[in-house]
């Protein structure tokens, strides 16, 4: 007779995540490695219970929260800096609760990162209807909020009876470790049938590895992509997030070293390379340096690696001008490997490194020629001349934020891990950081979401907490989601986080004058009661005293000596430090060789924009949006 072991579905989902592992390179490890939970009605009593019954005793750490937001943004961050290798479970009540992890299930799928969402869900017996929080449909009597999942999940189901989990879960954990359809994973939990018990099988529980593939690509694909290359005069590899993911920065390395290929970074891609290493030559695209654009402008073959291409690395498809410009795709995504019309190879970025380094030794292949070299080369020693000057204090006693990131990674060192995510600092960092090891940099710029800095900074402390981390985050993306705060402290965790006060959006209020738009509706400021207008003098907002009120070790520091010390004290003290900077909200960024396409009103009244949009109308010109096959 079948032996079976009689829980709640929310005691079986506890005990199945808990045994699940992966393993690759012969390395196992955990695949969930904790549970974050906000409590309500929805999930109190069922999976909350299992929780409490379960979790200590199968090893699972549990973690309160401050937002049901904010712990996804933790989960992504956290899977990020592991390498998709391990990732969190995080749990919501029915309604607003669950409502409240889409942005953040969008997030980590648009950046291929593997979260476990678990919302509660309306009664599957539809006796309590409609029950708090649920959302009732005139036509459509089982849509729900949790509904709302299913664009932004790689995976979604419904549980409407326990016996279910037995084929949803596995399903589930099939796409969160395949690192090709890998994102967030949304399981959709009614509040009663996560109290209901049922006879489950053993063997459901036991301890399953769940193995890493990695793709090889076919021969014949290697000796194509040997054959571009070798045919190629100006080539460069755009270098994304997967590269890092699959563990290929020695492969790269060996790679760019011995046939004299520069590479270009895109923000997931930031650090494959040390920042002075002779063959990276920065950024590329609409936030690019001008030594990795006038490569991309002027390449002949771009190796497209663990990217996606998105439009800002392609400075929406204006970066690659020779007009004979082929393009080789390796991505574990077919998706990814054939953009641009790319040679494609779909395979895992470690193993398509090696093959084809084979195969170009085997083709006698010597590299690129000594003046592509010496090309790469000035204009790598240009550029880091730019940044030089750039970061250069200018006025000690009034920062501007490139100056600001200048001075941090300066004091915090090339090894200390920099979050951020949204605003001008995204593009900033990416210039102008200087990372010295893979993990040194981590920006959530696949969805540019504001509000991820704080909990993506609590996500990289937990993956690696011997690790210095500093968050960096702008007033404005601080207003609307600071909380996790509190959750740092409450865990105990050493973080740095540095608030940059411009006075509110200062991003998009330079977008919006490049646009030919009057100044509106972007700074902190208040309104202006004759007028009518949000015109007047800034909103004073004491971030150093917020700070404080929620345990944070909180200072103000408005000079370059008082953020040195301020820096100093950080690194050696324990807790959250908030070191709090206003800057200059006039002194930006420079474009450098680059362009990004932000439609101008075609029609208006106002002369500066109808100038605005004839230039618009010639940048659009040098737009490719279809290349040659390769």
């Amino acid at each position: 007779m079948n032996k079976t072991n009689r829980l709640t579905m929310g005691q079986a989902l506890v005990r199945f995540i808990a045994r699940q592992f992966v393993l690759r390179d012969g390395r196992e490890g955990r695949f969930i490695d904790g549970i974050w939970a906000i409590f309500g009605h929805g999930n109190v009593g069922g999976l909350g219970q299992g929780i409490v019954e379960f979790g200590r005793q199968e090893g699972m750490q549990f973690y309160r929260p401050q937002n049901e937001q904010a712990m996804v943004h933790t989960a992504a961050a956290f899977a990020k800096h592991r390498n998709r290798l391990a990732t969190f479970a995080c749990t919501t009540s029915i309604g607003p609760g669950a409502t409240n992890m889409i942005t953040g299930a969008a997030a980590a799928t648009v950046n291929r990162l593997p979260v476990l969402l678990l919302p509660s869900d309306y009664f599957a017996n539809r006796i309590p209807d409609p029950v708090l929080q649920q959302l009732e449909h005139p036509l459509e009597r089982d849509v729900s909020v949790s509904d709302s999942f299913r664009p932004v999940s790689r995976f979604f189901d419904r549980i409407s009876r326990p016996e279910q989990l037995i084929a949803s879960l596995p399903e589930a954990f099939r796409v969160l470790t395949d690192p090709a359809e890998t994102g967030a994973v949304t399981i959709s939990l009614p509040e009663d049938v996560q109290a209901e018990a049922h006879d489950w099988p053993i063997e459901f529980f036991e301890k399953r590895l769940w193995h890493i593939r990695r793709l090889e690509p076919e021969p014949e694909l290697v000796q194509t992509a040997a054959n571009l290359i070798m045919n190629a005069s100006r080539p460069l590899i755009i270098s994304g997030g997967g590269t890092i993911y699959s563990d290929a920065i020695e492969e790269l390395t060996h790679f760019v070293e011995e046939f004299g290929i520069p590479i270009a970074e895109t923000q997931a891609g930031k650090g494959v390379l040390p920042w002075n290493h002779p063959m990276n030559a920065g950024p590329v695209g609409s936030n690019g340096a001008t030594s990795a654009n006038r490569l991309a402008r002027e390449a002949d073959l771009i190796l497209a690696l663990g990217t996606r291409l998105s439009d800002f690395t392609t400075a929406s498809k204006s970066a690659f001008q020779d007009p004979d410009v082929r393009f080789l795709g390796i991505n574990v995504s077919p998706l990814d490997a054939y953009k641009l019309g790319a040679s494609a190879m779909v395979a895992d970025a470690k193993r398509a490194l090696i093959l084809l380094r084979k195969a170009l030794r085997d083709h006698d292949y010597r590299g690129t020629q000594a003046n592509y070299r010496q090309r790469v080369g000035a204009l790598k020693g240009e550029w880091d001349a730019k940044v030089n000057e750039l970061i250069t204090i200018k006025n000690p006693g009034m920062l501007a934020e490139v100056e600001v990131i200048g001075l941090v990674n300066k004091e915090m060192g090339g090894h200390a891990t920099v979050v951020c995510a949204a605003g001008g600092m995204p593009g900033e960092l990416l210039r102008l950081w200087r990372p010295e090891d893979p993990k040194a940099y981590h920006l959530e710029y696949g969805y540019s979401c504001m509000g991820y800095e704080i909990p993506g900074g609590i996500g990289v402390k937990l993956a690696e907490p011997e690790r210095q981390v500093v968050v960096m985050v702008g007033d404005g993306s601080y207003l609307m989601m600071n909380s996790e705060i509190v959750t740092a402290v409450a865990e105990g965790l050493k973080l740095t986080i540095v608030l940059v006060d411009n006075h509110g959006y200062q991003c998009i209020l330079g977008l919006q004058r490049a646009l030919g738009v009057t100044d509106f509706g972007n700074e902190l400021r208040y309104r202006d009661q004759k007028q009518g207008t949000l015109s007047g003098e800034y909103i004073p907002v004491d971030f150093r005293l917020h700070a404080q009120s929620m345990g944070a070790n909180a200072v103000l520091a408005p000079t370059v000596d008082d953020l040195k010390q301020a820096l100093a004290n950080a690194k050696a003290s324990a807790g959250v430090n908030v070191i709090v900077v206003p800057v200059d909200p006039e002194k930006r960024m420079p474009s450098f060789d680059s362009w990004w396409d932000v439609p101008v009103a075609e029609t208006s009244s106002v002369a500066f924009t109808q100038l605005t949009r004839d230039k618009y109308e010639k940048a659009v010109l040098a737009q490719r949006p279809v290349f040659r096959q390769s």
